[in-house]
């Protein structure tokens, strides 16, 4: 008899502690909503990570500021396809970064 009601007692206390913790939860997402914390986290997120400047873009792929847009593809085509056979995910990674920052330089918008 006290083992059931032993058990009982647990199962209702978790339900409750259950019900509480999900309760709580909701009341934080909406204060953080109303108080501009989950944007704010946002925007400390992308400033902390370090964008790639132009300089060092064109200095991974080994072009001057004169190249042409042909000329960094092939300059990219080259390290990418070089990496991908012998070379590390990392630098890989790296020479795709590159390129990214440097088709909003080379690239007008197209609409």
């Amino acid at each position: 008899m006290a083992t059931r009601i032993l058990a009982n007692l647990i199962v209702m206390g978790s339900g409750i502690m259950v019900r509480a913790f999900v309760q709580a939860y909701r009341q934080a997402l909406a204060n953080a909503s109303k108080n501009g914390v989950a944007q704010e986290a946002v925007q400390n997120i992308r400033k902390g990570s370090k964008a790639m400047t132009e300089s060092e873009a064109r200095q991974i792929l080994g072009i001057t500021e004169n190249s042409t847009w042909e000329e960094t593809l092939q300059r990219y085509n080259n390290l990418f396809e070089q990496n991908a056979k012998s070379g590390s995910f990392y630098l890989q990674s790296k020479v795709h970064r590159a390129k990214e920052c440097l088709e909003s330089v080379h690239q007008p918008n197209v609409n």
